[in-house]
């Protein structure tokens, strides 16, 4: 049976790949994303396409109002937009207090606040029973991103997930978390990866290599089969063996 399946991030890297493992499924996608060029180029058979800004709330609403007239029911919700701030435009800031302020609200918008008002907007559109959220953290959020600002604003859907996987629980709705490691192809680290820190990171596996979008993809995808209707609330590790699921 074809399901309704909401993106965010979808244009590009991790959303790009769940995207297409869904769509190759027969199910219905619509990709969000800030870039309506970047999604009308993302090339998933039969996607539905909306741009908006995820933390803004007018955005969200108008997210919301396409999904409500396009597709109804939302059977799996995906978050996977979010980032460090690399494609926000630039600010300069001579307080370096200023600064920290900025980078930590840069972050926690893009990465808490976008999930979060996006759950919200759709959370009474969730197919009952039978319906998924899952949430994109990151193996920062257990072990630190540098400056904490990234790696903070991903530990934070941990328990917003646990509360939401509570609430949804009874009407058969699940909640799950996928915390990926180092995934190589993404926009993630924009042009800051030189081959010592990725020599690096893919030594700190245990399969010697780094990882694909292709890999969080298809744990999301089978987060949203029927296999895992009795997985929730948990937070599942994509990082070769990085660190250790606890």
């Amino acid at each position: 049976m074809t399901r309704n399946v909401v993106i965010s991030g979808g244009g590009t890297g991790i959303g790009l790949a769940t995207a297409r493992m869904f769509a190759a499924g027969g199910d219905q996608v619509l990709l969000l994303g800030r870039r309506e060029e970047v999604l009308r180029k993302a090339g998933v058979p039969g996607a539905l396409v909306c741009a908006a800004d995820l933390g803004d709330v007018d955005g969200v609403r108008r997210v919301a109002r396409f999904v409500a007239e396009e597709m109804g029911a939302v059977d799996v919700l995906v978050h996977s937009a979010g980032g460090t701030g690399l494609l926000e435009p630039p600010v300069e800031r001579d307080d370096p207090l200023d600064r920290v302020a900025d980078q930590w609200t840069v972050n926690f918008r893009l990465n808490t606040l976008t999930a979060v008002l996006l759950t919200e907007a759709l959370r009474h559109r969730l197919a009952e029973p039978g319906g998924r959220v899952l949430f994109l953290s990151s193996i920062a959020a257990y072990r630190g991103s540098g400056t904490g600002a990234y790696a903070a604003s991903k530990a934070a859907l941990h328990p917003y997930a646990h509360d939401l996987a509570r609430q949804l629980g009874p009407h058969g709705i699940t909640v799950n978390v996928v915390a990926p490691g180092y995934i190589e192809d993404t926009e993630f680290f924009g042009d800051a990866m030189d081959e010592p820190r990725r020599a690096q990171l893919v030594a700190e596996t245990s399969t010697g290599r780094a990882g694909t979008p292709g890999d969080v993809a298809a744990t999301l995808h089978w987060l949203a089969s029927p296999a895992a209707a009795h997985v929730t609330s948990q937070i599942i590790q994509v990082n070769g063996g990085a660190e250790r699921g606890r």
